[in-house]
């Protein structure tokens, strides 16, 4: 017989299931249910997401912790956090500041559906990445 959810072992995100200590995170809009992105989060990035009430994930690509926004301005702001039944998913319920949430500057990471044509574009460029980034 299992455990009831009150006697769970531990109420954080299980980062012993991946061999490099990161963990999917999905951002959603708290008011549309819209999902705006994935990235991965480590135990510390958990922790200051947790601390600050912003996003924090990991960069694989830098090898650090991203503040959401810190560049673009477009933060992410935390109003409920849940972890999937296997606690080696987190999905961040979030206030979007700013109208972007992908780099790409796109509302939403996934603004691109598949069709039997290839990919189309289905969401509105909201800033152009060039101007905001400047790399």
């Amino acid at each position: 017989m299992s455990q009831p959810e009150e006697m769970a072992p531990s109420d954080s995100p299980d980062f012993s299931k991946s061999a490099d200590g990161l963990l999917p995170a999905i951002a959603q809009d708290v008011k549309t249910g819209e999902v705006l992105m994935m990235a991965y989060m480590n135990s510390e990035s958990y922790a200051e997401t947790l601390e600050s009430g912003r996003a924090v994930y990991f960069s694989r690509s830098r090898s650090k912790l991203w503040r959401k926004g810190e560049e673009s301005g477009n933060v992410q702001k935390i109003d409920s956090v849940y972890l999937d039944c296997d606690r080696d998913t987190i999905l961040l319920k979030v206030q979007q500041v700013g109208d972007a949430a992908c780099h790409r500057g796109y509302r939403s990471c996934f603004y691109r559906r598949l069709t039997p044509d290839g990919l189309e574009v289905t969401g509105e460029l909201i800033f152009d990445p060039e101007e905001v980034y400047k790399k």
